[in-house]
Order: C-alpha cells, then sequence, then structure tokens
C-alpha cells in the first residue's frame, strides 16, 4: 500500500479557535514534527466566505514530503474537517486525539483509508500482490 489517509470531522468545537487563523496556521506549522512528518514548505492559511453567509471559516494546508495535511473549520457551524494523506505510517490516534483537543470538539468521526493497494513500493511484492488478487478474483466459486 502506498499509505494511509485520515480522515476527522469533528462537532461542537469551540468557535473562537476555529476561526483563529494564526491557532490554524501554527497547528499546520507544529504538527507535522509531532507525528514525525516533514514539513517541505511553510503552511499557507486564509480565511474565507462562502457564498452561503454562514459557511465562512479558515482553511489551511501544509505540504509535507510524505504528502500532505489540511484543515477546514467552519465555526458558525461548530465543525473542523482534516485530512491527513501520508505515504508512511502514523499514529492516527495521537493524530486525532490531538486536533479534537485542540478545537475543543465535543465528538467526531473518523476514517482511515488505505491508499495505493498496488502502489510499486516493490515491484515485485506488488506483482505478486496483484496476481493473487486476479486469481482470487477469478476463481470458481465453490
Amino acid at each position: 500500500m502506498f499509505g494511509p489517509h485520515l480522515m476527522v470531522d469533528a462537532y461542537g468545537c469551540k468557535r473562537s479557535k476555529l476561526e483563529d487563523v494564526g491557532l490554524v496556521a501554527s497547528i499546520l506549522d507544529e504538527f507535522p514534527a509531532a507525528i514525525d512528518m516533514t514539513k517541505i514548505m511553510p503552511p499557507y492559511v486564509f480565511r474565507y466566505s462562502g457564498e452561503v453567509p454562514e459557511d465562512w471559516g479558515v482553511s489551511g494546508v501544509v505540504l509535507i514530503a510524505e504528502s500532505h495535511i489540511s484543515i477546514h473549520t467552519f465555526p458558525e457551524k461548530g465543525y473542523f474537517s482534516l485530512d491527513i494523506f501520508s505515504c508512511r505510517q502514523f499514529d492516527v490516534d495521537y493524530a486525532t486525539d490531538y486536533l479534537v483537543r485542540e478545537f475543543e470538539a465535543s465528538h467526531f468521526e473518523r476514517q482511515v483509508v488505505s491508499r495505493g493497494r498496488e502502489f510499486p513500493r516493490s515491484p515485485g511484492r506488488a506483482i505478486r500482490i496483484v496476481g493473487e488478487e486476479r486469481q482470487r478474483l477469478t476463481a470458481p466459486f465453490a
């Protein structure tokens, strides 16, 4: 597999934190090191306003050598979404808990998707995995 993609949807967050551009920038600046990732650029963070007035918020992204981390907040709705996509494993529990605590969320949903099942990190291994999977799919049902 290429790596994990963590997606967090957090609810009941503290509004003052969700609207704080400086806080989101600080989190994106410091968080990569906290999960043993390599930041390759400063975070890009901005305040935006959607077509629906209550859809304003703060969005930010930081590119890491392993891929990216993004946060989108919706202060009027007490909500943030987070994505961490990485080409290597990281502690998804720590990452989730850190951000849920930081924004003081009352509850959250988390999904972790394994991306790139056939990513050829090791060509021999990838060929074997794909071959076994294709054989399993084409085998007659017993």
